[in-house]
């Protein structure tokens, strides 16, 4: 069969199965297609409870990567043994079937903190390979869509007590990764066919967890990386750093946000939420930030951005706080409770948030506090849900560190 005719064949079942296959369903990415939490679907449930799960997969090991989406087809990582040994999976998105299990590492495990553990990266796809990351535990893996590695790239040790979590993501033929350690830190481009290095970019040595974006400004792509002290632009063609914003000391932890031709940026553990205008050269940190606000406390989750409306999720206290997306005029904020570190996902003009311990918030982005609902699913006192929601042809997947929910019709 020609790879004109075969690509003929696919279309024709993308849309006899346009249901659960379109591609606005594909979910391919952390944060999903359009790199903010954001679903460009219609028609999720506004909330559920343990009678509308479709159904429920068990997983191997743990793990707490976001669920990808490519047609009918999930992926996903785990770690088994307590981290000695790294595989990933592929689960049927109708039946929640494990399509296929592959083994990728067995080692001796690095340390990791107690919330991260070691198979904390989402994977990515472009629908006809898969590539995932595990850090110290083999670094990258490039798979086909049924299971078969392609190649590896050991990227040596991660120093660092807390382990790793970056995830990938795609650029044309590349593959960047943010590798982020205490001994060392840099951003790497790997031919995604190959593995071959194309270019590495120093960064600062310090660990961090924040996933690359890319956006455009001023007529360029950029590549944008929180790190520890701040944020940098960088040029996706040689990796060379275009730009940067500093001075915040944040463990370089949640992902920044594109919105509003701005990346809106929680530091982690620096007391702020900023809004940047990406673009410019060298330090830009006293012409582009456009606003700044202090904040207290802990933050893993990213901010998610509606209309002109940012949410933000404390980690610890379920403290949510909406600003004004333009000004960063504080407009309120609500005690919700428990604790949250997975990043919020919108659907609908809803965003959903889920707690730790299993409970999900919807809410409406407002001037006033509007909860839409409280959900909870039929758990064990031992999951653990610190995955974020990944909303996919009306229906919602919810990964724990034991198992895999579908909930919608």
């Amino acid at each position: 069969m020609s790879r004109l005719t075969a690509l003929a064949c696919l279309a024709c079942f993308a849309l006899a199965t346009f249901d659960t296959a379109s591609a606005d369903s594909n979910w391919p990415r952390w944060r999903g297609p359009n790199q903010d939490g954001h679903s460009n679907e219609t028609g999720f449930p506004r909330k559920w409870s343990p009678a509308d799960i479709k159904w429920t997969t068990p997983l191997p090991g743990a793990g707490q990567s976001s669920p990808i989406i490519w047609g009918e087809r999930m992926f996903l990582t785990a770690a088994l043994n307590r981290g000695a040994e790294r595989v990933a999976l592929c689960v049927d998105r109708k039946t929640g079937d494990i399509v296929w299990q592959t083994s990728l590492w067995k080692g001796s495990p690095e340390s990791s903190h107690a919330m991260n553990g070691w198979a904390s990266s989402t994977c990515v796809t472009d629908g006809e390979r898969v590539w995932c990351f595990f850090g110290q535990g083999g670094g990258l893996f490039c798979l086909t869509m049924d299971g078969k590695q392609v190649w590896n790239r050991d990227l040596g040790e991660f120093p660092g007590p807390w382990g790793t979590a970056a995830s990938p993501i795609l650029i044309d033929n590349m593959l960047i990764q943010n590798c982020d350690s205490d001994d060392k830190g840099f951003l790497l481009a790997v031919d995604k066919m190959t593995g071959d290095t194309l270019w590495t970019t120093p960064r600062e040595r310090q660990r961090g967890w924040s996933s690359p974006i890319l956006i455009e400004a001023s007529g360029r792509r950029e590549i944008v990386v929180q790190g520890h002290t701040g944020i940098r632009g960088y040029n996706p063609a040689d990796g060379k750093e275009y730009w940067r914003v500093s001075g915040t000391n944040g463990r370089g932890t949640p992902t920044v946000t594109p919105a509003n031709g701005l990346v809106y940026v929680i530091p982690g553990r620096g007391p702020a939420i900023f809004a940047v205008k990406p673009g410019g050269s060298g330090d830009v940190t006293a012409s582009n930030v456009v606003w700044s606000k202090g904040r207290k406390g802990r933050d893993l989750p990213s901010p998610i951005i509606v209309g002109n409306y940012v949410l933000a999720m404390s980690m610890r206290g379920g403290i949510l706080t909406c600003y004004n997306a333009t000004t960063g005029a504080e407009l309120w904020q609500e005690r919700i409770g428990g604790t949250v570190t997975a990043s919020p996902v919108a659907y609908d003009g809803l965003v959903a948030f889920i707690e730790d311990g299993g409970e999900a918030l919807v809410v409406e982005a407002a001037d006033t506090p509007k909860i839409v609902s409280r959900c909870n699913l039929l758990k064990d006192d031992e999951e653990i849900f610190r995955a974020s929601i990944t909303p996919s042809g009306g229906q919602l997947f919810i990964r724990s560190t034991k198992n895999l929910y579908c909930i919608g019709k």
